[in-house]
């Protein structure tokens, strides 16, 4: 899955978003591309709280790299602060809700258009293409 991306969701039980960001116990992360998507990892923290202990999250945005978007019930502002600064768009969704039907929704918005946030993660996970600098000197570019 080449064109993929990476998502997790704050999940125990792998069937939903059930978890606050900064005290998930799990993290589901699967590649998603606009046909297919697959269960990359499976990630297993223990029993945290939601005690503003920023030294917590350093394990899970370890875990997070690559990731495009993190869903979850809720998470604070000093976490948003250092997913986006990872390049991580942290999303929140209502307790319950279903993986399968989000993976469909990202699906969707793959293939109709993405929004701002999805075009930036497209564009990173793109390689860049070799030819661009001889596009850049054929146009007149010189160093």
């Amino acid at each position: 899955m080449d064109t993929a991306i990476k998502v997790a969701f704050a999940t125990t039980d792998m069937k939903t978003v059930n978890q606050h960001f900064g005290s998930s116990r799990s993290f589901a992360v699967y590649a998603v591309n606009p046909e297919r998507y697959e269960l990359l990892e499976a990630a297993q923290f223990g029993e945290l709280d939601q005690d503003g202990n920023e030294q917590k999250l350093s394990v899970k945005m370890q875990m997070l790299e690559g990731c495009a978007a993190v869903y979850c019930q809720a998470v604070g502002a000093s976490a948003i602060k250092q997913l986006v600064a990872q390049g991580i768009q942290p999303v929140k969704v209502h307790e319950g809700s279903r993986i399968a039907d989000l993976i469909a929704d990202l699906q969707n918005e793959l293939k109709t258009g993405p929004s701002s946030w999805l075009v930036k993660a497209l564009n990173k996970a793109k390689s860049p293409d070799a030819s661009r600098f001889d596009e850049m000197e054929e146009e007149g570019w010189s160093e």
